[in-house]
């Protein structure tokens, strides 16, 4: 029998890629966001920053604070892949979402499972990396290769969790070719949620792996923090019927509250990992969990996940990166079940 030997989260956010002198690049997309999700609701830009004004943010988003927070998140990511190294499993399921790298809204599955025999990552063309938007070309090497890499993916087993998932009455998509429907500037690469954990946690020496795709972003088909929360649990389940003995991980890419930072937002979500509360979790209104905090939800499920294995949750580091006045940037997250 399978069984889930190890959990990690982790932020993928460009600021982990990007030097920080080159933080503020991302800072003139958030100016041009006409939608910044902050406690549940839409702020413009200005309105934020006078709202976020007793916050100390010109301290927490200066050059110094930048540099210190990023060499922060730099040793919690070494961390993280020595956790990974140490445990050595045999398979890993990645779960993350696709922000319109592979699908797009001609075909946007709430749920999607790959299983191909491989992925290719490949490294941007001169015109892409002119496409990409304001500050995302400074950090696109953190997720993809500067030359072709083939990553070998777990087929069987994947095969094995759709049809479980199936039988558990989630209608998850497959694919054993990644679709090429997404922004221009970003095809023939991974999504940035995998790619980021192959490069950074796996050192581009990945063991076979289960790509797991979760619409957090785009409305109208997100499935809900309590759905994903139940989705993890199932996925344990898959795993554990697997008749063969594998060690399995399994890393939750993304988050945490993000493009505007909302560390009481993160506390709560942190409190209620570190305590096992499946009703907290699943719990979280909608209306705190879009845009970028939506990402909690890959590792709202891969908390069902581990604590059905019986894992416990360790906190390796939180950093809230700031980038503007107005409180923009993205809370940092770095987590171990074990």
């Amino acid at each position: 029998m399978a069984k889930i030997v190890l959990g990690l989260a982790t932020s993928h956010g460009p600021l982990l890629s990007a030097p920080p002198e080159q933080w503020g690049e991302r800072a003139k997309a958030d100016r041009a966001n006409k939608a910044l999700w902050y406690h549940g609701a839409i702020h413009g830009f200005d309105a934020l920053e006078a709202m976020r004004a007793d916050e100390d943010l010109p301290h927490k988003s200066s050059l110094e604070e930048r540099q210190a927070r990023y060499a922060r998140c730099r040793r919690a990511l070494d961390t993280l892949a020595a956790m990974f190294e140490q445990a050595r499993p045999d398979a890993v399921v990645i779960v993350g979402n696709d922000q319109q790298e592979v699908f797009g809204f001609g075909n946007m599955p709430a749920f999607a499972i790959y299983h191909g025999e491989s992925v290719v990552n490949r490294p941007p063309s001169e015109q892409q990396m002119a496409q990409m938007p304001p500050g995302v070309a400074a950090s696109v090497f953190g997720h993809r290769p500067h030359s072709e890499i083939r990553y070998p993916c777990a087929a069987d087993l994947a095969k094995h969790v759709i049809g479980h998932m199936v039988a558990a009455e989630f209608d998850v998509a497959q694919s054993n070719a990644l679709p090429q429907d997404g922004e221009g500037w970003s095809r023939g690469g991974l999504p940035h949620a995998f790619g980021f954990v192959l490069r950074q946690i796996m050192q581009d020496r990945p063991v076979p792996h289960i790509p797991v795709l979760i619409n957090t972003f785009y409305p109208p088909n997100q499935p809900t923090a309590r759905r994903c929360y139940r989705f993890g649990s199932s996925l344990a389940d898959a795993v554990a019927s697997w008749p063969e003995d594998l060690r399995v991980a399994v890393i939750a890419s993304g988050g945490l509250s993000h493009f505007v930072v909302d560390e009481d937002l993160d506390e709560r979500f942190l409190a209620a990992l570190r305590s096992g509360d499946a009703d907290a979790l699943g719990g979280i209104p909608e209306a705190f969990l879009q845009s970028g905090n939506s990402e909690m939800k890959n590792w709202i499920a891969t908390a069902a996940a581990v604590q059905r294995a019986g894992l416990r949750m360790e906190l390796v580091d939180y950093v809230p990166c700031y980038r503007s006045l107005t409180g923009t940037g993205n809370a940092m997250g770095f987590v171990r079940w074990h």
